[in-house]
């Protein structure tokens, strides 16, 4: 995250009677024009200047004990990686954030599923399911809802030449996927929904969707891109 510092000789309170001094001023101009967008501008510079308070004592790992940094992963002390981003999300969530979201680009495995499969499940399984027993662990399970799913699935067959092992692939499918549920009340072990044998079609509809209680909600998403 960029500009989490003020520029040399400006202080924390410089930057407050600043952003004051600012807000009398767009003040005037929503009380003359009443653009929301004024006061939408108004709360983004707060959330900016706390964000500059908050954020370097969330990135700060040094408390974090060695058992729920190996329960991660050994890249959990990695920015950028799946793991990491896993353990921000739960330190986010006792925070109070409400809403995570942690993404895992690059699934497209359109002719390196024996390759790139691999490395994609091994960086992110574990910090996965570290993730929920965390949350748990520390009492947030409860009233977060954990969603694991992707952009849509894969077919069930092959993509390429079934003699080439090294080039095998699996092509976009949006009528049949999964997603994973955990916490807020979530059932264990329930399975909501039908495909047909072969996973190309989805079968009968099983009711009515179970609402879902979700005061906080974290959100791993597989994506097929890097964006």
């Amino acid at each position: 995250m960029l500009y989490l510092t003020n520029p040399a000789g400006v202080s924390r309170q410089m930057r407050r009677g600043l952003l004051d001094d600012i807000a009398q001023l767009n003040a005037l101009k929503l009380r003359d024009f009443g653009d929301p967008e004024i006061a939408t501008r108004v709360a983004q510079y707060e959330m900016a200047f706390k964000m500059q308070a908050s954020v370097p004592d969330l990135t700060d790992l040094s408390k974090e004990s060695a058992r729920t940094l190996d329960m991660y992963g050994p890249q959990a002390r990695e920015p950028g990686t799946f793991a990491h981003n896993c353990l921000m999300a739960r330190r986010l969530i006792e925070r109070g954030v409400r809403y995570v979201q942690v993404m895992h680009a690059g699934w497209d495995q359109h002719r390196s599923l024996t390759t790139e499969l691999y490395t994609q499940c091994k960086d992110t399984d574990q910090p996965s399911a570290a993730l929920v027993q965390d949350l748990k662990q520390r009492g947030l399970l409860d009233d977060t809802l954990v969603i694991w799913g992707g952009e849509f699935g894969r077919t069930p067959f092959i993509q390429g030449e079934l003699g080439e092992r090294k080039t095998w692939g699996r092509d976009h499918h949006p009528y049949v996927f999964t997603l994973w549920l955990a916490g807020s009340g979530v059932k264990p072990g329930l399975t909501y929904g039908r495909i047909r044998r072969v996973g190309h079609g989805r079968g009968e509809r099983p009711g009515p969707r179970p609402r879902l209680s979700r005061p906080r909600c974290c959100i791993c998403w597989a994506s097929t891109t890097n964006g």
